[in-house]
């Protein structure tokens, strides 16, 4: 797959590649139906298996896809039809730890000098993974915890696991410590619920115990079912009270006396990510159809990793088939420049509806 236009204004590497943190910037703000570069992110979904059964995951509810691990050829035939990809995200609806070959993958992509990450539930980060996982090169852990205890953990990640993961990442970052590797960066997640913001500062404090010193807020997905913890009353997006607000200030003030920036997914604080901002379109900052594909483990091509969690039926939204097309024909093929269209206009798609760049990166 190759441009055929120049990819935009983003800061780029040594070898011409977008910065991979920064990789929507490779997209210019007036866009069309037409995506005028190949994809600078891919986003795989390396099992749809998880050992956790999550209040706030529409897979706890329902078989989204038959269970599957995505298969070592599609992986490849997907990562090599985009030379130019600067960054691949490991993870969709699943636990990618539990995939036999995870290590194998990571190695190839940085062997073509990719940055690489992914989300764990942590429950798998055992002491005998801890070297695997760090000779792989691999550039960044994220940990959704969710949690600052245990109790809380169970109500929300739906199984008595906390301790052992509390465990795994100390275990992780002491190693990483004691030998001097400073990658993968490694982050812990909190999602933002009622139910737990007031966690927030102890879950600070808790990374800072842990040898972590990054922390996210991120926004809660929820469709219109309201399932489990994932639904609107739940959220603290647009309705944030006076002392949840606190909760968050304190936090971000406890943060910086230990040492940990405290963030929200694709925002520069973590109260901008709660509110919708003076315009009336929030998904109209949205550049994903531009500069990312995401494929499911049976190759299902989706217009994003949120997707899954905001609306239901991966029919009402799959834009292609990466077993059945090549990617050059899934990216602009009717079905995307469509998803496009709709997206730059008044009545967006229904996954993106009050959706936005602040939305999980």
């Amino acid at each position: 797959m190759s441009a055929t236009a120049a990819p935009g204004t983003a800061q780029r590497n040594a070898r011409g590649k977008p910065d991979p943190r920064r990789y929507f910037e490779a997209v210019d703000a007036k866009r069309s139906r037409t995506a005028e570069a190949p994809p600078v992110c891919l986003y795989l979904e390396v099992t749809n298996r998880c050992n956790l059964l999550c209040e706030t995951c529409p897979r706890t509810f329902e078989a989204l896809e038959p269970p599957k691990d995505m298969d070592w050829d599609l992986f490849t035939s997907i990562v090599d039809q985009v030379p130019g990809v600067a960054r691949v995200v490991l993870h969709g609806v699943g636990e990618p730890m539990l995939v036999k070959s995870l290590p194998r993958m990571i190695r190839y992509l940085k062997e073509r000098n990719i940055y690489v990450l992914f989300n764990t539930n942590g429950t798998l980060l055992g002491p005998r993974k801890h070297r695997e996982i760090i000779d792989t090169g691999l550039d960044e852990l994220r940990v959704s915890l969710d949690a600052a205890e245990a109790q809380s953990f169970l109500r929300v990640r739906g199984k008595d696991m906390f301790d052992r993961i509390v465990r795994n990442l100390s275990a992780f970052t002491e190693l990483q410590q004691r030998t001097g590797v400073a990658l993968p960066r490694v982050s812990l997640w909190l999602t933002g619920l009622k139910e737990t913001v007031d966690e927030l500062p102890e879950f600070v404090r808790l990374a800072a115990r842990v040898g972590v010193r990054e922390v996210h807020l991120q926004r809660l997905v929820f469709d219109d079912l309201g399932r489990g913890l994932a639904r609107a009353d739940s959220s603290l997006f647009e309705q944030t009270r006076a002392e949840e607000e606190a909760a968050i200030r304190a936090a971000y003030e406890l943060g910086a006396s230990l040492g940990v920036t405290l963030d929200a997914s694709g925002a520069t604080e973590p109260g901008l990510s709660l509110k919708r901002g003076a315009e009336d379109a929030p998904w109209s900052t949205c550049r994903r159809p531009w500069s990312l594909m995401y494929f499911t483990a049976h190759g299902r091509a989706l217009p994003c990793c949120i997707a899954p969690f905001s609306a239901r039926g991966y029919e009402t939204y799959t834009l292609g088939d990466a077993t059945q097309q090549t990617l050059r024909e899934i990216w602009n093929a009717a079905a995307y420049q469509d998803f496009r269209e709709n997206l730059l206009s008044d009545s967006p798609p229904k996954p993106c509806q009050n959706c936005g760049l602040r939305w999980s990166l």
